[in-house]
């Protein structure tokens, strides 16, 4: 009997553990926070360059179909100016379908 501690000795370690164990956890919890915290960080930035490059894609499309329209729109100009008779022609044809379009819902 030789390995039986006294009362006191056991209370003394088993507390002593208990407040070990009770840092450990507080190193813990505070390892853990600390982890999502950079992992939200770097989130918001992936998000961020993310939007910011759609964004930037997005203004670049916008202004290819702009350039796009107004090019249209000048070739569009130059051919009734070269051809004005074909161009009241072929404005008085779509007028007139469209009122024959119209009139056929009725």
């Amino acid at each position: 009997m030789a390995n039986i501690k006294p009362v006191e000795e056991d209370t003394g370690d088993f507390a002593a553990e208990l407040a070990a164990l009770r840092k450990d956890i507080v190193k813990l919890s505070s390892a853990v926070s600390e982890f999502v915290h950079d992992q939200t960080a770097a989130t918001a930035s992936t998000v961020g360059d993310a939007v910011g490059s759609a964004r930037q894609t997005i203004s670049e499309t916008a202004g290819k179909a702009q350039d796009r329209v107004t090019s249209a729109s000048s070739e569009l100009e130059a051919t009734i100016e070269r051809n004005p008779f074909a161009a009241v022609l072929i404005a008085m044809l779509a007028g007139l379908l469209v009122g024959l379009l119209s009139r056929a819902q009725k």
